[in-house]
């Protein structure tokens, strides 16, 4: 079981989580399955999307939303949980069959510290991504 590390990451880009699709049309799949992926609010049903899918150069990565400010060289606070549960999300989407990792995972978090909405359930939360790719 992993415990919570709140240590800040010296990241670098090779640290990204490389990932292979079986179709094509899964990027979309995987994209929409990932807004329904992260951190819920105690108070509102509100859920802040932890991890996104990047296609850079025929390539495809899952980040967590806080590489993705460090790769636009913005200042970031990612923290060794924040790749545990970046780890912990690709691990589940591979389980679902969604994705096959390139990379090998490493430490991952307990599935308690990641809330997943069903599809069906979609309406009932505010789903709020923190980063929006292609948005400057």
């Amino acid at each position: 079981m992993a415990e919570f590390n709140d240590e800040l990451v010296n990241w670098k880009p090779e640290m990204m989580l490389e990932v292979t699709l079986a179709e094509p049309d899964d990027f979309l799949k995987i994209r929409e399955t990932l807004t329904r992926i992260g951190v819920a609010s105690k108070k509102d049903n509100k859920l802040y999307q932890s991890c996104h899918i990047l296609h850079k150069q025929g390539r495809y990565f899952i980040t967590h939303f806080k590489e993705l400010f460090l790769l636009d060289g913005k200042p970031s606070n990612l923290t060794e949980n924040d790749l545990k549960r970046r780890n912990t999300i690709v691990k589940l989407m591979d389980d679902w069959g969604l994705l096959e990792t390139v990379s090998p995972i490493g430490e991952v978090a307990a599935l308690n510290q990641i809330k997943i909405i069903s599809h069906k359930d979609k309406s009932d939360w505010e789903l709020c991504p923190k980063y929006n790719i292609g948005i400057k």
